[in-house]
């Protein structure tokens, strides 16, 4: 996509940094809820889209029902429950256009550092832009640039690598054009990207095997979804959409809420079902039964059980198992077993960061994450005038990111009215804190040691509760005893105050 040349020049009132889901939404609500603010979005890829953009591998789809993972102010009409990666970009891509959002990205630019300045209460964001430095300044910014790294995901350094004389091929960096039929693929990893993978490229391989060290909750779902389709024949589009989308998320929350409350059950009952699907004589204890309770983890979701129809057809099989070294011709098991492959593609998950990788300071100071708790799910404390547009891990990605934006709005008119420059989180000094996720994933784990942290009660605990979330963060009071709301010069005064009466004691 050509990109804008937008000027660097212009102080904006806000910037965002990415144009995916989450960027775009927030442009659409800047314009619509705080129109008088002007912003650009800068993202660093070639295209809008994000994740829909990066991720080309076969049967890439979304992993959360379109009704809820879809805008709140833009109902989704194509019908699946589960749409692919392109049906996703063009919905974006659509939002984008017919609001003239798209004209506001400077697309190949990537954001290397944001840095604030209390005297003037403005954020000064270093970009690359191909070879030339791009100066911008803003008196907000949006970081909606996703929570993982896209250079590359995470690959375990598997021992005898250099020694496979097929392809390995992670998804991340799939490519669209490859040729995989009749070749035997060996996917690794239990997740959702494999748990899509197996099923798309079944049918053009000559075999696929997902080899997984332990199971996952999957579970089949239509792939339409029959009263919403109904409802969209007999009623007006948005009120189809508003009506199925709490629907949803109310079953979403019952769901998560049973899941916690009795585990045993709901797994009994995933188990069931698995077994109902592939037959009494598939070893489903073995393979579809983790040592976590439901929910630890996000569940993996199969439309029209395709994962399950392919197991039993024999087009695809299911390993679990340990790897002891790749060889020439595939990969040894810890159990013996050998597993042939002419391509193997490690679905071994994403690398976490924030805000795209970049530097972030604060009057000189650069911020290390895991010093910092999180505000309401969307702010930092003691950094000023920064959202991160950061979704659930128990339900869609964009309920949260809808919400944030929707405060963030509220923020900046709040301030507008007021005459305040910035606000401000601001922790009291006992706050008790804890791990910013609750979940098992591996990926999850491997970042903890450089998130930031959350507190164990409100507003610094993200309960990942969208009816909670929609009360005190769409309705709770802006002005609430811990962010605190100032102007250009204060803090900086008030550090010199403080400095100054320590040194006269």
């Amino acid at each position: 996509m050509a990109s804008s040349d937008l000027d660097p020049a212009q102080e904006l009132d806000v910037l965002i940094v990415g144009a995916g889901l989450s960027g775009v939404g927030a442009a659409w609500h800047l314009q619509d809820k705080s129109p008088d603010r002007s912003f650009a979005i800068l993202e660093a890829r070639d295209d809008l889209g994000g994740t829909w953009d990066l991720f080309r591998y076969p049967g890439i789809r979304s992993d959360s029902d379109m009704f809820t993972f879809g805008y709140n102010f833009r109902p989704w009409v194509d019908g699946k429950v589960f749409a692919d990666g392109l049906a996703i970009r063009n919905y974006v891509r659509a939002t984008a256009d017919e609001t003239g959002i798209t004209g506001r990205i400077q697309f190949g630019t990537r954001v290397t550092e944001i840095s604030w300045n209390t005297e003037t209460a403005r954020w000064t964001i270093t970009a690359q832009r191909g070879e030339d430095i791009q100066t911008w300044t803003a008196r907000f910014v949006m970081m909606c640039s996703g929570y993982y790294r896209y250079e590359a995901g995470y690959m375990p350094d598997f021992a005898g690598m250099a020694d496979f004389k097929g392809e390995i091929i992670h998804p991340q960096l799939w490519q669209e054009d490859y040729d995989y039929s009749g070749k035997k693929i060996v996917i690794i990893g239990s997740g959702a990207t494999a748990v899509t993978l197996v099923p798309a490229m079944a049918e053009q391989a000559e075999h696929v095997t997902m080899l997984q060290r332990s199971p996952t909750y999957i579970a089949a779902r239509p792939s339409r979804d029959g009263m919403a389709d109904f409802m969209q024949k007999v009623m007006p589009t948005r009120l189809a959409y508003t009506l199925t989308r709490v629907r949803n998320v109310l079953t979403g929350m019952f769901f998560y809420s049973l899941a916690r409350w009795q585990p045993a059950m709901v797994r009994k009952s995933i188990l069931k079902e698995a077994k109902k699907a592939l037959g009494d004589d598939f070893d489903v204890e073995t393979h579809f039964s983790p040592p976590y309770n439901p929910w630890d983890q996000r569940f993996c979701m199969a439309p029209d059980g395709d994962f399950f129809d392919v197991l039993k057809d024999g087009s695809a099989s299911i390993v679990t198992d340990q790897i002891e070294h790749f060889d020439e011709t595939g990969i040894m098991l810890k159990s013996g077993e050998h597993l042939e492959a002419d391509l193997i593609i490690p679905a071994t998950g994403l690398s976490m960061q924030i805000g795209g990788g970049m530097d972030i300071v604060v009057d000189g100071k650069t911020v290390h994450a895991p010093d910092h708790v999180t505000y309401r799910g969307m702010m930092l404390t003691d950094i000023p005038n920064v959202a991160l547009a950061f979704g659930y891990t128990n339900a869609s990605w964009t309920l949260k990111i809808d919400l944030t934006c929707e405060r963030v709005c509220r923020m900046l008119n709040h301030m507008g009215k007021t005459g305040a420059d910035y606000a401000v989180p601001e922790a009291p000094s006992d706050l008790e804190t804890q791990d910013l996720l609750d979940f098992s994933s591996g990926y999850v784990q491997r970042a903890l040691p450089t998130l930031p942290r959350q507190g164990t009660t409100a507003p610094w605990k993200t309960y990942q509760n969208y009816i909670m979330d929609m009360i005190t963060i769409r309705y709770g009071k802006l002005d609430d005893g811990s962010l605190r709301f100032g102007t250009a010069g204060d803090r900086a005064r008030i550090a010199r105050t403080e400095a100054f009466a320590e040194a006269a004691e």
